[in-house]
């Protein structure tokens, strides 16, 4: 069964704050088309250490992490190609 409804919404959990803010990095990711995707990637980058959030953006092809602490970058692309992606770049 699919995550992915008829229309191309998908039904995602994303990490809940918990009273920190964080701190947000935004990144540039390919190949990100449909909920599906949206579903993976806020799953696999969700359950990392240190993540509090995650809001993936298909439209423009960016996905901002809320973590605890400074971001680990390497570990986000890492993550994100593993899952079937690719991560070009940092916007913030």
């Amino acid at each position: 069964m699919s995550c992915c409804s008829t229309d191309g919404n998908c039904s995602t959990a994303t990490a809940t704050p918990t009273g920190d803010d964080g701190t947000t990095s935004v990144y540039t990711v390919s190949g990100m088309t449909c909920g599906h995707c949206k579903a993976t990637l806020t799953r696999e980058i969700g359950a990392l250490d240190g993540v509090l959030a995650v809001d993936v953006d298909l439209d423009s092809g960016r996905v901002a992490v809320t973590t605890a602490g400074e971001a680990d970058d390497a570990l986000i692309a890492k993550t994100v190609d593993e899952a079937g992606y690719e991560l070009t770049g940092r916007t913030a």
